[in-house]
């Protein structure tokens, strides 16, 4: 049984019960920007949002703070509900928008100018960057910051009304130009984008920034635990000093987490949209990407990203994670429970040449080691189909599998022996013509023989013709770079191949399967008799 996490968030929950700091239902948020997919980075924080306020008896919130009109979508809304519905979290009624309060949060825009607390700048993005200063220098107050309240409450109305263009305004906390920390040096609160909104439409050209919305949703939705990544954490004294100088009574915490790093992949929006817009992939659901629906269509399941997530744990130290801890996840979610059958990736013909039958139909279990997933049929005929890999001419030290003259048993069939190569002109092997020991059918095997080792195969006249589409890591190196994204991209990352399952795969109602010897593989939705490799069978992460 999975033991439960116990990091320094839930700690911090269990001491805030205890003291009477929180009283009644703990409640998180996630709040993802409807402006590109989610991928497995934010899967770690879905998990923790959702699964602590489930731990604690306490609620989620899915906010979508959609406040860059000229970036969102219904598309990545529906998206990401798809996606946090399928890691087997739920939001009953507590979907909300941060366009949900924009009536209130421009009311508390208006009580920091008339507290003084806030103007209406008129320089340009670009002025105001470089007046900010740097690290070691401080910044130089806006010519605008001396407006008075009057002249601010008259402009910042005005820009609601859309009188001014892009830019022309923004409105600006009065905090600190020369603060030691550059969030604080009179951050923009409001801008202009005379844009639609996908659901307030045209009735807003000002919208508030990131930094402004979400602590004061956070404060009306009464959220105990704000639960941000680390590169929040300097952004924390201006989440605080906004809920401080308006009229709020409820104050939430925020608490900053490290965010996932993953080995040989990217984690950026920018760079995994490059992939996209440049063809790098083949879309935002290409399995080899490592958004939740690239995932979800490799046929990685829920359940392996929850206990990857779990495994990894919640600090406060960034750090890159073996991609082969997420691989381990996935077999050991798959293993027990997925059915196992025979699939020939690279076949090579086989012509049993003294099976004299007209067919028969065999049966194997659909897992050695779990009887509860049933039995199957298994058509067997004169003609099959094993493995290119599986044979050899020149067989080195303890080869396991067919050579010139060798036996191997057939997975829940006959020991074979492998009596011609049949070759074209070129020397390349066409097929094998062997013969195979009546008596040695698996299960009432009297033959005595002992076979070099067990090959998978189909019957050719039964099998069903599939692509088979090979998944491995997108990139070559385990940190690529921006600046280097198309180089460390792995040309092998895909392969593509022609080959057959037996019939008992093709006809299942399962998605999931083991292909014996081979790896997991997931039936594509996308392609008909189309098969992708989820993950190879070997493992290279072992539990520490």
């Amino acid at each position: 049984m999975t033991q439960p996490a116990s990091d320094f968030i839930r700690q911090r929950i269990k001491q805030d019960l205890d003291s009477g700091l929180v009283e009644g239902a703990i409640v998180t948020r996630f709040p993802p920007e409807p402006n590109g997919y989610l991928h497995i980075g934010h899967a770690k924080s879905i998990c923790l949002n959702f699964g602590v306020a489930e731990e604690f008896g306490g609620y989620t919130y899915l906010r979508f703070d959609d406040t860059n009109p000229l970036k969102e979508s219904d598309t990545y809304v529906e998206a990401i509900q798809q996606d946090v519905a399928w890691l087997g979290f739920e939001w009953s009624d507590r979907l909300t928008n941060a366009s949900d309060y924009f009536d209130a949060l421009y009311a508390r825009a208006v009580e920091l100018i008339d507290g003084g607390k806030a103007y209406v700048c008129s320089l340009t993005g670009e002025e105001i960057r470089q007046s900010r200063g740097t690290l070691t220098e401080p910044g130089k107050e806006s010519p605008y910051r001396g407006r008075s309240v009057e002249e601010n409450r008259e402009l910042f109305e005005r820009m609601r009304a859309g009188e001014f263009a892009d830019g022309e305004q923004v409105l600006r906390a009065k905090i600190d130009m020369a603060s030691p920390n550059i969030n604080m040096r009179d951050p923009v609160l409001y801008r202009i984008r005379h844009a639609t909104h996908q659901r307030t439409g045209d009735k807003w050209v000002i919208y508030p920034m990131y930094d402004f919305t979400h602590c004061i949703c956070d404060a009306l939705e009464g959220i105990t635990h704000s639960l941000c990544t680390l590169e929040f954490e300097d952004h924390r004294p201006l989440y605080d000093w906004v809920l401080d100088n308006i009229n709020m009574n409820f104050h939430p915490p925020q608490i900053e987490f490290s965010r996932l790093g993953l080995e040989y992949t990217v984690l950026s929006k920018r760079l995994l949209s490059q992939l996209v817009t440049q063809g790098l992939v083949e879309g935002w659901d290409d399995p080899r990407m490592p958004t939740l629906a690239g995932l979800r269509r490799r046929g990685v399941t829920p359940g392996a990203i929850r206990e990857f997530c779990r495994r990894v744990g919640v600090t406060k130290q960034d750090n890159r994670v073996e991609m082969s801890l997420l691989e381990f996840c996935i077999r050991r979610d798959l293993e027990g429970t997925v059915r196992r059958g025979m699939g020939v990736l690279n076949p090579l013909k086989v012509r049993i040449s003294n099976y004299r039958d007209d067919g028969e139909v065999l049966e194997g279990p659909w897992h050695a080691q779990n009887p509860d997933l049933g039995r199957r049929e298994l058509p067997f005929g004169a003609e099959l189909y094993i493995e290119r890999e599986d044979f050899t001419d020149a067989p080195p030290k303890k080869w396991r599998r067919l050579s010139p003259g060798a036996l191997v048993r057939l997975r829940y069939a006959y020991i074979i022996r492998c009596d011609e190569v049949v070759r074209d002109a070129r020397g390349e092997i066409q097929e094998l013509v062997c013969s195979y020991i009546p008596e040695s059918k698996s299960g009432s095997d009297t033959s005595g023989l002992k076979p070099n080792g067990v090959v998978h195969w189909v019957a050719a006249d039964t099998a069903v013709a599939v692509e088979i589409r090979l998944y491995g890591r997108l990139f070559k190196v385990p940190d690529p770079g921006a600046a280097t994204l198309v180089d460390d991209i792995d040309p092998a990352s895909l392969t593509i191949r022609s080959g057959y399952v037996e019939p008992a795969i093709h006809h299942s109602d399962d998605d999931h399967f083991q292909f014996e010897r081979l790896g997991y593989f997931f039936r594509d939705p996308e392609r008909a008799n189309t098969y992708n490799r989820t993950v190879s069978l070997r493992d290279s992460w072992k539990p520490g």
